[in-house]
């Protein structure tokens, strides 16, 4: 008997007639007029993008030639936008008013002696942000506070489980089926691996190997040398591919890359900013040298503002407001990403029901997909400004908001982390189930403990 043919590999986020969809959709966003050419893919049987980036629809490989040419043509259709959010840091710091100054006394955060316990709470806090919105990664707001609320854990203050939640919710709104199995109260053992640690670990041994002064090079190569292709996701994933075509940074963030403005560059800022203790401008300059390989304007800033954020909080004399300030000062001002993050944190202090908070931003922020860097930046400072420096609120609430639970749960863990102090001012059940370890795939790294990694990145904190 003949065995039936493979299944064919289906490779997301890749193949051309599978992100037309989504650079239209990013068309639409900076006002680029792509009307005639949407209306060319529609007439041809093209798709608008699906709800999940990682949605894998049905191969159409006939309208790949087309979807080739369209992707080159929307790329040269001029932006409105354009002067008001520029890529090149030269022009991103002419932009900012308020480019924060280097510190008075330069090194002296990074000599501070509670830095090394700052750090150790910042990599247990990036930690429990990311596991609490494990289960819930890609569930609609609806289906979250549902599932919180059949086990009386709303606002959230403890992890996600199953248990005693009806089986008709469970049916209805099933856990993220990466993670459940890894994330729920009654199944955590340890951090099991997620792209949000790997990249804070990856940036650790790119400082490790080239120092503060690593230029987008050192970084394209240290993701070729250690970074498996099948552990990147959406604009990393193009970049990637780009760099196998050969094509060179920061090209590779531009070439074909409808996700560009995606949260991905955010979520490897921690490092920046945690290196840079009371320095946010070197923070938020070494952020864009690292963003620039996979994402271009608002993706840029998410990871500025991030860097920011953190280096602030870092430096162990600012309170969360402070903080969020100076990443805001490190993000032209008139772009969307700044004018979100300003509005959700005057909704956050105007109200004080977050779900209200919650409710608002969607209502204004929606149209964007849920992995875009707008809609979650603006998410996590208006979480990280209602909870006012509180750890179990600022993951909480930035979980329960919904879009990228685990991105931002991680990003405010870290703020919060690093604003607690020390590892033993965080609440024991979030930290302990942790287990002082963590999964990876990267190299050298798997089953570390965070207190290690929270020495070997005040090395490179204090490093001359």
């Amino acid at each position: 008997m003949t065995p039936p043919p493979p299944a064919p590999l289906r490779l997301t986020w890749v193949q051309p007639e599978d992100l037309v969809g989504h650079e239209l959709r990013q068309a639409a966003q900076d006002g680029r007029d792509a009307r005639a050419l949407a209306d060319r893919w529609y007439a041809a049987g093209g798709r608008p993008a699906p709800p999940s980036a990682g949605a894998s629809p049905t191969p159409r490989p006939e309208l790949r030639p087309l979807a080739e040419r369209l992707l080159d043509a929307l790329a040269a259709l001029p932006s409105p936008l354009t002067a008001l959010e520029p890529t090149p840091l030269d022009a991103i710091v002419a932009a900012c008013p308020d480019w924060p100054s280097p510190p008075r006394s330069p090194g002296a955060a990074r000599q501070d002696g509670g830095l090394l316990d700052r750090l150790h709470a910042a990599w247990l806090g990036r930690a429990a942000g990311c596991l609490l919105g494990k289960p819930v990664e890609k569930l609609p707001l609806p289906a979250i506070r549902s599932l919180a609320r059949a086990t009386g854990n709303w606002p959230l203050r403890t992890w996600f489980t199953a248990r005693g939640v009806p089986a008709e919710l469970l049916a209805a709104h099933p856990w993220n089926r990466r993670s459940a199995a890894t994330s729920l109260a009654e199944n955590i053992d340890g951090m099991p691996e997620d792209d949000d640690l790997n990249y804070p670990l990856l940036n650790l041994l790119l400082l490790r190997r080239h120092g503060r002064d690593f230029d987008t090079a050192d970084v394209a190569r240290l993701w070729l040398d250690e970074l498996p292709a099948g552990r990147t996701f959406t604009a990393e994933r193009i970049a990637y591919r780009n760099l196998l075509d050969g094509v060179e940074p920061p090209h590779t963030a531009s070439r074909r890359n409808p996700f560009r403005e995606w949260i991905g560059a955010q979520i490897r800022a921690d490092v920046h900013g945690w290196t840079h203790p009371g320095d946010p401008g070197a923070a938020a300059r070494q952020a864009h040298r690292d963003a620039v390989l996979t994402h271009t304007g608002n993706g840029v800033y998410g990871a500025m503002f991030a860097a920011a954020t953190i280096a602030a909080a870092a430096g162990g004399t600012a309170d969360v407001h402070t903080a969020l300030a100076a990443g805001l000062s490190v993000v032209p001002p008139e772009s969307r990403l700044a004018r979100a993050v300003r509005s959700a944190i005057e909704t956050a202090r105007a109200h004080p029901d977050f779900d209200t908070v919650v409710d608002r931003l969607h209502a204004e922020l929606g149209g964007y997909h849920w992995v875009h860097a707008v809609p979650n930046a603006a998410l996590l400072a208006a979480a990280l400004t209602h909870a006012d420096g509180d750890f179990t609120r600022s993951i909480g609430a930035a979980v329960s908001g919904g879009w990228d639970t685990d991105s931002n749960g991680a990003t405010a863990g870290s703020v919060a982390g690093l604003l607690a102090g020390h590892p033993d001012r965080l609440p024991d059940s979030w930290t302990s189930p942790l287990k002082n370890r963590l999964s990876t795939s990267v190299p050298s790294f798997d089953g570390i403990g965070f207190d290690a990694l929270a020495a070997l990145t005040h090395s490179e904190a204090v490093r001359p």
